[in-house]
Protein backbone atom coordinates (compact mmCIF):
# COMPACT_ATOMS: atom_id res chain seq x y z
CA UNK A 1 0.00 0.00 0.00
CA UNK A 2 2.73 2.46 1.02
CA UNK A 3 4.71 1.68 -2.14
CA UNK A 4 1.64 2.32 -4.31
CA UNK A 5 1.06 5.67 -2.62
CA UNK A 6 4.68 6.64 -3.11
CA UNK A 7 4.55 5.67 -6.77
CA UNK A 8 1.25 7.48 -7.32
CA UNK A 9 2.67 10.65 -5.79
CA UNK A 10 5.77 10.37 -7.97
CA UNK A 11 3.45 10.46 -11.00
CA UNK A 12 1.64 13.52 -9.65
CA UNK A 13 5.01 15.17 -9.01
CA UNK A 14 5.96 14.68 -12.65
CA UNK A 15 2.68 16.18 -13.87
CA UNK A 16 3.31 19.39 -11.90
CA UNK A 17 7.08 19.52 -12.35
CA UNK A 18 7.17 21.80 -15.40
CA UNK A 19 4.94 24.92 -15.45
CA UNK A 20 5.45 25.16 -19.23
CA UNK A 21 4.31 21.59 -19.91
CA UNK A 22 0.65 20.85 -19.17
CA UNK A 23 0.24 17.42 -20.76
CA UNK A 24 2.40 14.28 -20.45
CA UNK A 25 2.37 11.03 -22.39
CA UNK A 26 2.42 7.77 -20.46
CA UNK A 27 5.87 6.98 -21.83
CA UNK A 28 7.21 10.34 -20.58
CA UNK A 29 5.74 9.69 -17.15
CA UNK A 30 7.27 6.21 -17.05
CA UNK A 31 10.65 7.60 -18.06
CA UNK A 32 10.55 10.38 -15.45
CA UNK A 33 9.40 8.10 -12.62
CA UNK A 34 11.57 5.15 -13.67
CA UNK A 35 8.52 2.88 -13.39
CA UNK A 36 7.35 0.14 -15.79
CA UNK A 37 4.69 1.23 -18.29
CA UNK A 38 2.27 -1.36 -16.93
CA UNK A 39 2.64 0.01 -13.39
CA UNK A 40 2.17 3.59 -14.56
CA UNK A 41 -0.92 2.63 -16.54
CA UNK A 42 -2.45 0.83 -13.56
CA UNK A 43 -1.80 3.71 -11.17
CA UNK A 44 -3.05 6.33 -13.62
CA UNK A 45 -6.28 4.38 -14.12
CA UNK A 46 -6.88 4.42 -10.38
CA UNK A 47 -6.01 8.13 -10.06
CA UNK A 48 -8.40 8.98 -12.91
CA UNK A 49 -11.26 7.29 -11.03
CA UNK A 50 -10.76 9.76 -8.19
CA UNK A 51 -10.35 12.79 -10.42
CA UNK A 52 -6.70 13.22 -9.43
CA UNK A 53 -5.54 12.83 -13.04
CA UNK A 54 -7.37 13.66 -16.27
CA UNK A 55 -6.75 12.29 -19.75
CA UNK A 56 -6.89 14.75 -22.64
CA UNK A 57 -9.25 13.11 -25.19
CA UNK A 58 -7.55 14.57 -28.28
CA UNK A 59 -3.98 13.57 -27.46
CA UNK A 60 -4.54 10.75 -24.94
CA UNK A 61 -2.00 12.48 -22.73
CA UNK A 62 -2.43 13.20 -19.03
CA UNK A 63 -2.62 16.19 -16.72
CA UNK A 64 -3.43 16.87 -13.07
CA UNK A 65 -7.13 16.57 -12.24
CA UNK A 66 -9.39 19.20 -10.71
CA UNK A 67 -9.83 17.28 -7.46
CA UNK A 68 -6.51 18.72 -6.31
CA UNK A 69 -7.88 22.21 -6.85
CA UNK A 70 -11.02 21.40 -4.89
CA UNK A 71 -8.96 20.05 -2.00
CA UNK A 72 -6.58 23.00 -2.11
CA UNK A 73 -9.35 25.58 -2.16
CA UNK A 74 -11.09 23.94 0.79
CA UNK A 75 -7.86 24.01 2.78
CA UNK A 76 -7.09 27.56 1.67
CA UNK A 77 -10.56 28.70 2.66
CA UNK A 78 -9.96 27.45 6.19
CA UNK A 79 -6.44 28.78 6.41
CA UNK A 80 -5.60 32.18 7.87
CA UNK A 81 -1.97 33.06 7.17
CA UNK A 82 -1.99 35.50 10.06
CA UNK A 83 -3.11 32.80 12.49
CA UNK A 84 -0.65 30.28 11.05
CA UNK A 85 2.22 32.75 11.25
CA UNK A 86 1.38 34.00 14.75
CA UNK A 87 2.57 30.90 16.59
CA UNK A 88 5.85 30.86 14.65
CA UNK A 89 6.32 34.58 15.24
CA UNK A 90 5.73 34.22 18.98
CA UNK A 91 8.41 31.54 19.20
CA UNK A 92 10.84 33.59 17.12
CA UNK A 93 10.23 36.74 19.20
CA UNK A 94 10.85 34.76 22.39
CA UNK A 95 14.06 33.30 20.97
CA UNK A 96 15.57 36.54 19.65
CA UNK A 97 13.95 38.80 22.30
CA UNK A 98 13.07 41.36 19.64
CA UNK A 99 9.92 42.40 17.77
CA UNK A 100 8.86 40.28 14.82
CA UNK A 101 6.73 41.49 11.89
CA UNK A 102 4.66 39.92 9.11
CA UNK A 103 4.26 41.96 5.91
CA UNK A 104 2.06 41.09 2.94
CA UNK A 105 2.23 42.66 -0.54
CA UNK A 106 -0.53 44.99 -1.69
CA UNK A 107 0.23 46.36 -5.13
CA UNK A 108 3.21 48.69 -4.95
CA UNK A 109 3.19 48.61 -1.14
CA UNK A 110 3.24 46.05 1.67
CA UNK A 111 1.03 46.08 4.74
CA UNK A 112 2.08 45.14 8.26
CA UNK A 113 -0.37 42.31 8.94
CA UNK A 114 0.93 41.08 12.31
CA UNK A 115 3.43 42.06 14.99
CA UNK A 116 4.75 40.22 18.04
CA UNK A 117 6.65 42.23 20.62
CA UNK A 118 9.85 40.75 22.02
CA UNK A 119 10.50 40.79 25.78
CA UNK A 120 13.35 43.31 25.47
CA UNK A 121 11.97 45.39 22.60
CA UNK A 122 12.53 49.12 23.03
CA UNK A 123 9.71 50.17 20.72
CA UNK A 124 7.70 49.11 17.73
CA UNK A 125 9.02 50.44 14.47
CA UNK A 126 5.98 49.64 12.30
CA UNK A 127 2.30 49.75 13.18
CA UNK A 128 -0.31 47.14 12.29
CA UNK A 129 -2.11 48.06 9.09
CA UNK A 130 0.63 50.45 8.03
CA UNK A 131 1.35 50.44 4.29
CA UNK A 132 4.99 50.83 3.28
CA UNK A 133 6.32 51.23 -0.30
CA UNK A 134 7.95 48.02 -1.50
CA UNK A 135 11.36 49.61 -2.01
CA UNK A 136 11.71 50.54 1.66
CA UNK A 137 12.96 48.09 4.30
CA UNK A 138 14.37 44.59 4.33
CA UNK A 139 10.99 42.84 4.44
CA UNK A 140 9.67 44.64 1.40
CA UNK A 141 12.89 44.14 -0.53
CA UNK A 142 12.67 40.38 -0.02
CA UNK A 143 9.14 40.50 -1.42
CA UNK A 144 10.32 42.48 -4.44
CA UNK A 145 13.29 40.18 -4.99
CA UNK A 146 11.04 37.11 -4.95
CA UNK A 147 8.58 38.48 -7.51
CA UNK A 148 8.71 38.01 -11.26
CA UNK A 149 11.62 40.30 -12.28
CA UNK A 150 9.50 42.14 -14.86
CA UNK A 151 6.80 42.86 -12.29
CA UNK A 152 9.38 43.95 -9.73
CA UNK A 153 11.01 46.31 -12.23
CA UNK A 154 7.65 47.90 -13.06
CA UNK A 155 6.96 48.48 -9.36
CA UNK A 156 10.41 49.93 -8.71
CA UNK A 157 10.14 52.20 -11.75
CA UNK A 158 6.86 53.58 -10.45
CA UNK A 159 8.20 54.10 -6.92
CA UNK A 160 11.69 55.51 -7.53
CA UNK A 161 11.92 58.47 -9.92
CA UNK A 162 15.71 58.77 -9.57
CA UNK A 163 17.30 56.60 -12.28
CA UNK A 164 20.52 55.95 -10.36
CA UNK A 165 18.76 54.84 -7.16
CA UNK A 166 16.35 52.75 -9.19
CA UNK A 167 19.21 50.98 -10.98
CA UNK A 168 21.04 50.36 -7.69
CA UNK A 169 18.00 48.65 -6.17
CA UNK A 170 17.30 46.57 -9.26
CA UNK A 171 20.91 45.39 -9.26
CA UNK A 172 20.58 44.32 -5.60
CA UNK A 173 17.41 42.26 -6.03
CA UNK A 174 19.01 39.17 -7.68
CA UNK A 175 21.52 38.91 -4.81
CA UNK A 176 18.73 39.18 -2.22
CA UNK A 177 16.78 36.52 -4.07
CA UNK A 178 19.79 34.19 -4.18
CA UNK A 179 20.67 34.75 -0.51
CA UNK A 180 17.08 34.33 0.65
CA UNK A 181 17.20 37.30 3.01
CA UNK A 182 17.75 41.04 3.23
CA UNK A 183 19.15 43.39 5.87
CA UNK A 184 18.43 47.10 6.07
CA UNK A 185 19.59 49.90 8.38
CA UNK A 186 17.54 52.97 9.19
CA UNK A 187 15.58 52.96 5.93
CA UNK A 188 12.27 53.75 7.61
CA UNK A 189 13.16 54.50 11.23
CA UNK A 190 16.50 55.99 12.19
CA UNK A 191 18.61 53.91 14.59
CA UNK A 192 16.98 50.63 13.66
CA UNK A 193 17.90 47.57 11.64
CA UNK A 194 15.70 44.94 10.02
CA UNK A 195 16.44 41.35 9.02
CA UNK A 196 13.90 39.68 6.75
CA UNK A 197 13.15 36.56 4.71
CA UNK A 198 10.36 35.89 2.18
CA UNK A 199 7.31 33.71 2.78
CA UNK A 200 6.01 31.58 -0.09
CA UNK A 201 2.58 30.07 -0.66
CA UNK A 202 1.07 27.78 -3.27
CA UNK A 203 3.08 27.47 -6.50
CA UNK A 204 6.04 29.04 -4.69
CA UNK A 205 4.54 32.50 -5.10
CA UNK A 206 5.78 35.08 -2.62
CA UNK A 207 2.93 36.01 -0.26
CA UNK A 208 4.75 37.98 2.41
CA UNK A 209 7.87 38.48 4.46
CA UNK A 210 8.91 37.81 8.03
CA UNK A 211 11.24 40.31 9.67
CA UNK A 212 12.93 41.10 12.96
CA UNK A 213 13.32 44.71 14.07
CA UNK A 214 16.41 45.49 16.13
CA UNK A 215 17.94 48.72 17.45
CA UNK A 216 21.10 49.26 15.39
CA UNK A 217 23.37 49.55 18.42
CA UNK A 218 22.68 45.91 19.31
CA UNK A 219 23.86 44.57 15.98
CA UNK A 220 27.20 42.83 15.69
CA UNK A 221 28.47 40.23 13.25
CA UNK A 222 27.65 37.24 15.46
CA UNK A 223 24.14 38.47 16.32
CA UNK A 224 23.40 39.36 12.71
CA UNK A 225 24.37 35.88 11.52
CA UNK A 226 22.12 34.30 14.16
CA UNK A 227 19.16 36.57 13.34
CA UNK A 228 19.46 35.84 9.62
CA UNK A 229 19.45 32.08 10.23
CA UNK A 230 16.49 32.18 12.61
CA UNK A 231 14.47 34.49 10.37
CA UNK A 232 15.01 32.22 7.37
CA UNK A 233 14.08 29.10 9.33
CA UNK A 234 10.90 30.69 10.68
CA UNK A 235 9.89 32.04 7.25
CA UNK A 236 10.37 28.57 5.75
CA UNK A 237 8.26 27.06 8.53
CA UNK A 238 5.39 29.45 7.80
CA UNK A 239 5.75 28.84 4.05
CA UNK A 240 5.51 25.09 4.57
CA UNK A 241 2.43 25.43 6.78
CA UNK A 242 0.54 27.50 4.22
CA UNK A 243 1.23 25.20 1.30
CA UNK A 244 4.63 25.94 -0.21
CA UNK A 245 6.65 22.99 -1.41
CA UNK A 246 9.44 21.95 0.98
Amino acid sequence: MVQSIDRAMSIISVLVSDPNKQHWSISEIAEQTDLPLSTVHRLISSLIKHGLILQVPESKQYKVGYTWMEIGLRILDKMDMRAVARAVMEQLAANVRETVYLNIPQGTHAMVLERVEGPTSVRSMDNLGERIPLHIGAANKTILASMNPTEAEQIVTGLIPDAKKRRELLERLPEIRQNGYAVSYGEKTEGTASIAAPIFGLNQKVVGALSIGVPSYRINEQLLSSLIEQTQQSAKEISHKIGALP
